[in-house]
């Protein structure tokens, strides 16, 4: 018992002293573990071998052996554009302090540590890439707009009587929000192969085929030659530019290319529009003239046709895939009435001369031409009762294009050229000549100083925009209105059904009488101008019915004094025919004709 005894307590001594060995040795090799150094043994980014280093050495080493693989360039791919790319350019670059620091075991708990000595593993690390995010965005931005194409279909172009295909084009377009990611896939790569930036593609609706197909099924017929239409007789030609000016092709249903017409811009096309105004003559109102004082139709009215553009494009359109005599078609026309008639004349009470007045002026070629503009467009106006009747809304302006020349005008107090002068004796005669319809007048403005051919008190002028001359139909019955105009004089009567047996007028003296004053003018635009005295003056319209007066109506009008302007000799002398007038509204600054 007692050897049982020590044998046990000998046991007991020796275990402590095993165990404090371990404990040693163990402390030994965690010792030795924390000096093996930070990054473990077998380490390495992209074939750098960092194993066993510190920290700041694998930066180091990591810098310096990295920096030149990604600071290459990279090849983008982006669609079908092929570019190369700065990675610092695109906000992208290798962190070797936090892919030194990824690389790091960072437990210090005695197995790991003591573990790293016995570790023969080798361990590849992937490099932390940085972002710079805003010049990542710009980056990305630039691509997206290099790389944007619109999606073109396939068609067809048709100028100087021409046909062109043009090429389908399949759209690209970045996909910006799937660019960053696949920038930074591609730059951490390997093989350094080209990065292939997401793009969305957009086919076009019309392909290669179907335009040539249109091309040679459509568009080369098309443009063969003119083709014919015939309206009465009278045959109108469309050639192949005109043609091409309005023809289009269309991607409908499948993609397949349409022809498309425009019909109304071919009806408008000058090339087109004069002939078919010839062929298809519009309606013509009946000219009434007199017998004496009797109303007389001297021309009848003539029903009129007109093309509409509907039935143009109908009749052209088939002809344009036809060869030879086949591109010929008859276009229907719509029959269009005259406004007036001889009968109408007799329904509308327009029976007898109501009145008439006549003005004579000196000739001037601008005189002659501007006058008879006007009564062109005044002649054969037929006021129905209640309406009124406008010199600018009927005349229009006076302009080259509405086929006026320049005249001489007065602009505060100067001569200058504008096209319509010399209106004002048209202005003045309609104005006489509704004075003594007995019509009431609504608007009308008369010259600022006198003129001696017309008569005190009885004239008006006119200006675009600021001055009209207009009169009310209150007569009762319709109001036909007749002008006519030789080299020296113009005449209006006015034809219907009297309401007055007579409108007579009556002047006044001469009163409120300013005499002139004389100005002297130098330079080129000095115009002789004779004296003449200003003065107001009223005039009485009196309407006789029965033998006796039912009615009276009073006008005042003021005139300014024309003062004398003498003009240096050697200055220019007036020219011939030029008038000695002025609107009241040249009196604000205005420019007014004569």
């Amino acid at each position: 018992m007692a050897r049982g005894t020590r044998a046990t307590g000998n046991r007991r001594f020796a275990l402590p002293i095993a165990g404090g060995a371990v404990v040693l040795a163990a402390g030994g090799l965690y010792a030795a573990g924390l000096a093996a150094g930070d990054v473990p043994d077998g380490t390495r980014v992209r074939g750098v071998d960092i194993g066993g280093m510190s920290r700041p050495e694998a930066r180091r080493t990591l810098d310096r052996e990295l920096a030149g693989t990604f600071a290459a360039p990279l090849t983008l791919r982006i669609g079908d554009r092929v570019e190369k790319a700065d990675p610092a350019a695109l906000g992208l670059s290798v962190d070797t302090a936090a892919t030194a620091g990824s690389a790091v075991n960072e437990s210090l708990d005695p197995v790991s540590v003591i573990g790293r000595l016995f570790s023969a593993e080798n361990r590849d690390i992937e490099p932390v890439v940085r972002v710079d995010e805003e010049k990542n965005r710009d980056a990305v931005a630039r691509m997206g707009a290099a790389a944007e194409r619109k999606v073109r279909d396939g068609a067809i172009s048709f100028e100087n009587g021409q046909a062109t295909a043009v090429s389908p084009v399949t759209g690209t377009s970045l996909v910006k929000d799937r660019a960053p990611d696949a920038l930074r896939d591609g730059y951490l790569r390997a093989d350094r192969s080209p990065v292939v930036m997401p793009v969305k593609r957009t086919p076009p609706r019309t392909d290669r085929a179907e335009t040539e197909r249109a091309m040679n099924d459509f568009a080369r017929p098309a443009m063969s030659g003119p083709v014919t239409l015939t309206l009465d007789g009278r045959a109108v030609t469309v050639g192949p530019s005109a043609l091409g000016r309005h023809l289009t092709v269309q991607p409908g249903a499948g993609g397949r290319l349409n022809p498309v017409l425009d019909a109304k811009g071919l009806l408008g096309d000058p090339e087109v529009s004069g002939q078919v105004r010839q062929a298809a003559q519009g309606p013509r109102n009946a000219v009434l003239g007199l017998d004496g004082d009797r109303v007389v139709v001297t021309e009848e009215a003539r029903v009129g046709h007109e093309v509409e553009e509907q039935a143009l494009g109908r009749a052209v359109l088939p002809l344009l895939t036809r060869e030879g005599a086949a591109r010929t078609a008859e276009i229907p026309a719509k029959a269009v009435q005259p406004e007036f008639t001889g009968e109408s004349a007799g329904r509308l009470g327009i029976k007898e001369k109501v009145s008439s007045f006549t003005v004579e002026f000196p000739a001037a070629p601008y005189r002659v031409t501007n006058i008879a503009r006007a009564v062109e467009r005044i002649d054969g106006s037929v006021v129905l009762p209640g309406k009124e009747w406008s010199f600018n809304g009927t005349v229009g302006e006076r302009t080259k294009e509405n086929g006026f020349v320049d005249g001489i005008m007065i602009n505060d107090g100067r001569y200058v050229k504008s096209p319509g002068g010399g209106v004002s004796a048209v202005a003045t005669t309609m104005f006489n000549a509704a004075f003594f319809a007995g019509v009431k007048p609504v608007e009308y403005g008369a010259h600022s100083f006198y003129i001696e051919r017309y008569p005190e008190g009885r004239e008006a002028t006119v200006a675009w925009g600021t001055l009209d001359m207009r009169w009310l139909n209150d007569s009762g019955n319709a109001v036909y209105v007749k002008a006519e105009s030789t080299d020296t004089s113009v005449t209006i009567s006015f034809l219907g059904t009297k309401k007055y047996d007579e409108v007579r007028a009556t002047k006044g003296p001469r009163t409120n009488v300013k005499e002139p004053g004389t100005r002297k003018g130098s330079g080129p635009g000095c115009e002789v101008q004779t004296q003449l005295e200003g003065f107001d003056v009223a005039v009485g319209r009196h309407f006789v019915k029965d033998g006796r007066e039912v009615g009276r109506e009073n006008f005042t009008t003021h005139y300014t004094p024309r003062d004398e302007v003498v003009c240096t000799p050697e200055e220019n002398a007036p020219e011939a025919g030029r008038p000695e007038e002025k609107t009241a509204a040249e009196a604000a600054g205005a420019t007014e004709p004569h």
